[in-house]
């Protein structure tokens, strides 16, 4: 089996990197994890991924004159690393139009709440602010338009009394771990 080869997006903790990782190590996987890409040099993410044995490398927007370029440099280290796939897994930067059509098709993000509702950020927050019964996360390709990309996986979690953003949060990510390794696997099985 020819394994598919995937870069993963971080800018923080990479909870749901470490999910992907973990999930690759199953000899049925279709999918490798080669490489860890951060925006920011301290994000723990990326030694967590390194004590996996997985390449990293870091870089701050702050330091190139423009988004295109910095976005440039990106594609030139996913290139190096002959990345098949590209998964976002926190990587609070909006991406530019060239970058995400490169990629069209073939990178997806894990945005927590079931889209189209609450695009953006915190998204619980508002969700309680709604009064929703109802929230979750959701798997979906990435396009120009920010939370847009048709999804591929949902999962619903249920809003409970006295739920706060933090409570919400706390049970919708253990779904998050659970869809985003699934939603790589129909991507890279060729399934979807």
């Amino acid at each position: 089996m020819s394994r598919k080869r995937v870069a993963i997006l971080i800018s923080g903790r990479g909870s749901n990197m470490s999910a992907l990782i973990e999930a690759a190590r199953a000899p049925d996987y279709p999918a490798e994890i080669v490489g860890v890409l951060s925006n920011r040099a301290a994000a723990p993410g990326l030694a967590i991924a390194a004590a996996d044995g997985i390449a990293t490398a870091s870089l701050a927007q702050s330091k190139f004159p423009s988004r295109d370029m910095f976005e440039d440099v990106m594609t030139q280290i996913l290139e190096s690393w002959n990345v098949d796939i590209v998964c976002l897994a926190g990587f609070m930067r909006i991406l530019g139009d060239d970058f995400v059509n490169r990629w069209a098709g073939r990178m997806i993000n894990i945005h927590p709440s079931l889209l189209p509702l609450y695009k953006g950020l915190h998204t619980h927050e508002r969700a309680l602010a709604d009064g929703a019964k109802v929230h979750g996360c959701t798997v979906h390709f990435v396009t120009p338009g920010l939370d847009e990309g048709a999804p591929i996986l949902q999962a619903e979690v249920p809003v409970l009394p006295g739920d706060t953003p933090e409570t919400l949060a706390t049970r919708i990510l253990v779904e998050e771990h659970r869809i985003y390794p699934q939603a790589l696997r129909l991507l890279a099985s060729g399934a979807i």
